[in-house]
């Protein structure tokens, strides 16, 4: 039986690289593991570290496609971040003009979360551990 020990990295395509790039690390505080520019793609590559624990990969391509619809387009629905308080982090978040959905209490675990975007329109939750 295949074994997989958990996410490695998620990988998301920007349309503003220099947008989003500030959006992921001083908005959501990510930290910055690598940042590459691929010349024979003109792409630029970042790769972004959350606590510790998982990457993302921030890539810049010319001319991407607009995402389809928000959030049930078929692929990647949203990117969650387990979070401690949703209303801290919704303040954090504010503070850079950032607009956030009301809070929702999830109805088969009882815990509080909510969505909002990046640059790009895709939808990020912060839930409430």
């Amino acid at each position: 039986m295949l074994k997989i020990n958990r996410v490695h990295h998620i990988a998301i395509i920007c349309s503003d690289y220099e947008r989003s790039k500030r959006f992921y690390t001083e908005v959501l505080g990510l930290k910055i593991v690598r940042e590459v520019f691929r010349a024979e793609r003109i792409s630029y590559k970042l790769d972004l570290e959350v606590n510790g624990l998982y990457q993302i990969e921030l890539f810049s391509f010319p001319d991407p496609p607009a995402r389809p619809s928000r959030p049930e387009a078929v692929g990647l629905r949203h990117l969650a971040f387990e979070v401690d308080d949703v209303d801290e982090a919704i303040n954090e978040i504010a503070k850079h003009g950032v607009n956030v959905e009301p809070v929702r209490i999830d109805e088969f675990t009882g815990k509080r979360f909510t969505f909002f975007a990046d640059p790009n329109g895709l939808p990020i939750e912060f839930y409430e551990i």
